[in-house]
């Protein structure tokens, strides 16, 4: 099954997002066949605020410790790093990796569509086998956040070449419904407050990443796990150390051969 496939079973499949080898391969290990990166956790992790075009040089290099994984790697090129659409192509053809997400968004205001949809042209026809997941940003910025002026978007980046479209924070049963409805593609959401997996897909969601939100949960874990040395109690449940260690000997042998 390719991962365009993926996007085609009937119900969403659940696309975790990574933000170096070791959390990779904890999804691996937990059965899950495509992977996404989190331009927040790779940018965090850098000591960078997100969205501030930080990721750039971070994601070839993680693109390349990825690629001898045995599963589909997407990753989150924020806005493509430049307002030059053959540039954003130039980039992209770089990365060892079988879709991406780009925003039509910079530094956190809504880009002309003509310009996003031009980028989503350029990546197509530079790699037309990409399959590139344009993210419509009204619904996570606050900005034009209606279902009109979020489908006319989307419909451009669609009729520019893009094979899906994600709407993150689109949390309103009847607005993503509208939304699914109205674009012919797979759209791609966030995991929505009260909504289940199933939910999402009754009401037309073909995929559910997890954006920042394990980053978030490892962050928060590793500060449990201190404060429970230091006030004397238990330490929560944690991966053992043999078994991390496994599983980056396999991943050094894996990415020797390769």
């Amino acid at each position: 099954m390719s991962f365009h496939d993926l996007h085609r079973q009937g119900i969403p499949f659940v696309l975790p997002n990574a933000w170096d080898v070791p959390s990779a391969l904890a999804y691996l290990a937990d059965g899950f066949t495509a992977i996404g990166t989190t331009s927040f956790g790779v940018s965090s992790s850098g000591g960078h605020p997100d969205g501030a075009r930080a990721t750039r040089d971070a994601n070839i290099a993680l693109a390349a410790a990825l690629a001898p994984l045995p599963c589909y790697v997407s990753v989150d090129v924020e806005d493509g790093y430049s307002d030059d659409p053959a540039t954003v192509a130039d980039y992209i053809a770089q990365l060892p990796i079988a879709g991406i997400n780009i925003e039509d968004s910079t530094e956190e205001k809504l880009v002309d569509p003509a310009l996003a949809a031009a980028k989503v042209g350029a990546i197509k026809q530079r790699n037309p086998d990409l399959f590139i997941n344009a993210r419509v940003d009204t619904y996570w910025l606050g900005q034009q956040a209606n279902t009109a002026t979020t489908i006319a978007r989307a419909l451009r980046y669609v009729e520019a070449g893009a094979d899906g479209i994600f709407v993150p924070l689109a949390n309103d049963r009847a607005e993503l419904a509208e939304i699914t409805r109205n674009i012919p593609c797979p759209v791609n959401t966030l995991p929505v407050p009260g909504l289940t997996v199933v939910d999402l897909g009754e009401l037309g969601v073909a995929r559910v990443s997890t954006g920042s939100g394990p980053y978030g949960a490892a962050l928060h874990a590793a500060a449990e796990a201190a404060r429970a040395v230091r006030d004397g109690q238990q330490l929560p449940p944690s991966t053992p150390y043999a078994e991390l260690q496994s599983r980056l000997v396999g991943y050094e042998n894996r990415s020797g051969a390769a």
